[in-house]
Parts: structure tokens; sequence; C-alpha cells
């Protein structure tokens, strides 16, 4: 059953929810502002450096250089620069972090 709703969830979670957060945190410009993250759907590059590039078994989240620990305190850091945009890429790449812990939660790894 976890099956059916994993891509559901993922794919949901990168794609429609950047859209929600933004239109909560930036009312006045959440078109702006869902682009900005969903543009942090961008860290999924890295996964050009793996071989395979894509294993739909693997957890991404510490085995991508931009999925990693550093990275992830990047992002945060990216949330005290006080402009809207490098908070909503800081806000974005994290959701997108979560959004695949999700999914290494629901394989099991």
């Amino acid at each position: 059953m976890i099956e059916l709703f994993q891509p559901i969830l993922h794919y949901g979670g990168h794609f429609l929810v950047p859209f929600v957060f933004a239109a909560i945190l930036w009312r006045d410009d959440w078109k702006q502002a869902g682009l900005v993250m969903f543009a942090a759907n961008l860290i999924d590059l890295d996964h050009l450096l793996a071989e395979p590039i894509f294993d739909p078994d693997r957890c991404s989240i510490g085995f991508h250089l931009l999925h990693g620990w550093e990275a992830a305190l990047a992002y945060v850091l990216l949330l005290a620069i006080p402009r809207w945009w490098t908070r909503a890429f800081g806000l974005g790449a994290l959701w997108h972090l979560a959004v695949d812990y999700g999914d290494c939660l629901m394989q099991g790894l």
C-alpha cells in the first residue's frame, strides 16, 4: 500500500507543497516565492555524479553531495540572509531534504 502513496507524496512534496508554503509565508508574492522554492529542486543535480544516476532503492540523504548535513547547514544559513529569495531557496532546499528523508523512512532505509 505504501508503494502506491510514496510517489504521490514524493512528487507532490517536491512540486506542489513549495507553492503552499510560499502562499502562507509570502502572500503577496507567492508565485515568485513558489518558483524560487521550486527551483531548490535543482539540488538534485548532484544525482548526475552518482553511478547509477537513479537508484530507486538508494536513500539520497547522506549519499549525494547536496543532500548531506553540510549542505543542510548551508541551507539553514541561507535563512539568515535578509533577502526573501535567499530565504525561499533555503527553505525550499530544506523542504526538499525533508521530502527525500520521508522517502528513506518509507523505504525502511
